[in-house]
């Protein structure tokens, strides 16, 4: 039985830890990639815990962690998990996994081409042809360590040029996106197994490698991962149009809103002038009945007429005619929907605060609750607004049965383009409103409640 000295059995076992140090730092890029999607970040490192565990497993049982069926099982199992512990957007997260997959390999590629070129020059030099195994090991050791310092710096450069394209992270991703997304990782990841086959072959046939054709090899991976990055900016930014033109929809319909309260309060102010204007007979007709002593119609005519007076200004008296018909017709809407509806919201009446404004966080704001208290059994909205020194505080609160997905980098809920408003655009409207009084606002969802708290900073 043949004995091993020291330094062959110290070469050995560098040569079996350095793929636990490749698939180690290979994990911490899959994390790098896939943390900033997830809700919680513990659940990308859990993920990426999985993956090695996956590597470790089959390294353990002489299955190369370096081949692709590997990287797939272990890539799967931290697939199952990220689905398994943040369940949604199962879409965007096949699309993750199947990108570091692709850029895994790419960036194996380009490493190994330079590894080769690199060994192959050092092997034909003088020094290295006149040494005897102890150098051969180092040198072996040596281009191990220059390939993952290679392979991982490529990796995590292009995640983070990923990272940096991809703005709107917590946006559901369909199946028709999915779709267009992969077809460059399918192509990169195909050209890669297509040309990766034929260079080996070649090696092996001949004993050595063309370094022309390794060139293009390594621009084709690297143009690879560029179209990759690419697509993805390319998809943002349809992405972002669309949600600009969302944005200019809904201001469009914010405008027309305004302009049909504006012309509801003009009408209000017709109604007060003609009420206004026969007050001269009424007065005289009260009088001539007093004075006929025919009080019990002299009290009818004064409960019909208070009724009229009624109806013409409105139930609701905030202090400004502009909020009172907003609080009104959302009233008169809640009511026809059998929601139970209740104001205590008075107008910030001399402050800087424009009327404007406050219809656009009463109009987001109601439209959000009427929409969603619907499915309760006891549906109620509530408004009410105060201050304290100079802040300006409405809250707006309905009950709420549902579930919400929060988008955990504005701190509001992620709205679907497949559902209604859903606390999502208008609630960023109403945070514009607010940031432009120095403000801010708090979403707050327990007990069956939503609440919404808008706080403007008036000038002192």
């Amino acid at each position: 039985m043949e004995i091993m000295t020291e330094n062959e059995l110290w070469y050995d076992f560098v040569q079996q830890q350095l793929p636990v140090v490749e698939q180690l730092l290979q994990a911490y890029c899959f994390c790098q990639l896939t943390k900033p999607f997830m809700v919680k970040k513990e659940r990308a490192w859990c993920a990426g815990a999985v993956y090695l565990l996956t590597m470790m497993i089959l390294y353990a049982i002489n299955y190369h962690p370096g081949s692709s069926t590997a990287v797939s099982i272990g890539l799967f199992a931290a697939l199952i998990v990220m689905c398994w512990s943040d369940r949604r957007n199962y879409e965007q997260k096949i699309f993750l996994t199947m990108t570091f997959y692709s850029i895994c390999w790419l960036a194996s590629a380009i490493a190994e081409i330079l590894y080769d070129i690199l060994y192959d020059f050092a092997t034909h030099t003088d020094y290295m042809e006149s040494h005897g195994t102890k150098e051969w090991g180092v040198l072996y050791v040596g281009m191990s360590v220059f390939y993952i310092a290679l392979k991982i710096p490529v990796m995590l450069a292009g995640i983070r040029c990923i990272l940096k394209v991809y703005v709107y992270k917590s946006v559901n991703m369909t199946k028709k996106e999915l779709c267009m997304l992969l077809a460059p990782l399918v192509m990169g990841t195909g050209g890669f197994e297509t040309i990766h086959y034929y260079r080996r072959f070649y090696i092996l046939e001949t004993g050595s490698n063309i370094n022309a054709y390794d060139v293009r090899a390594v621009v084709y991976y690297t143009v690879s991962i560029a179209v990759i990055v690419v697509v993805i900016w390319l998809y943002q930014s349809i992405r972002a149009n669309q949600e600009e033109k969302l944005q200019n929809e809904l201001l469009a319909s914010q405008v027309d809103s305004i302009r049909r309260h504006i012309r509801q309060v003009e009408l209000l102010y017709q109604n007060i002038r003609g009420t206004r204007h026969d007050m001269a007979n009424h007065i005289l007709t009260l009088e001539r009945l007093y004075a006929g002593n025919r009080m019990d119609e002299a009290r009818e005519y004064s409960t019909n007429l208070k009724a009229a007076l009624s109806g013409a200004a409105g139930e609701i008296k905030s202090g400004n005619p502009v909020t009172d018909v907003i609080l009104q017709e959302w009233k008169s809407e809640a009511e026809k929907n059998k929601i139970r509806f209740h104001s205590d919201f008075y107008y910030p009446s001399g402050s800087d605060i424009n009327a404007f404004d406050i219809s656009v966080i009463l109009n987001n704001a109601l439209q959000n609750a009427v929409e969603n208290v619907e499915q309760c059994e006891t549906p109620y909205i509530s408004i009410r607004s105060y201050h304290r020194n100079n802040a300006y505080m409405t809250e707006i609160s309905n009950s709420f049965t549902g579930s919400l997905q929060w988008d955990y980098e504005s701190g509001l809920p992620v709205t679907s383009k497949k559902e209604k408003d859903s606390h999502g655009y208008g609630l960023a409207n109403i945070r514009r409103v607010a940031e432009k009084y120095s403000g801010d606002i708090a979403v707050d969802v327990k007990n069956g409640e939503f609440r919404l708290s808008i706080m403007l900073m008036m000038e002192k």
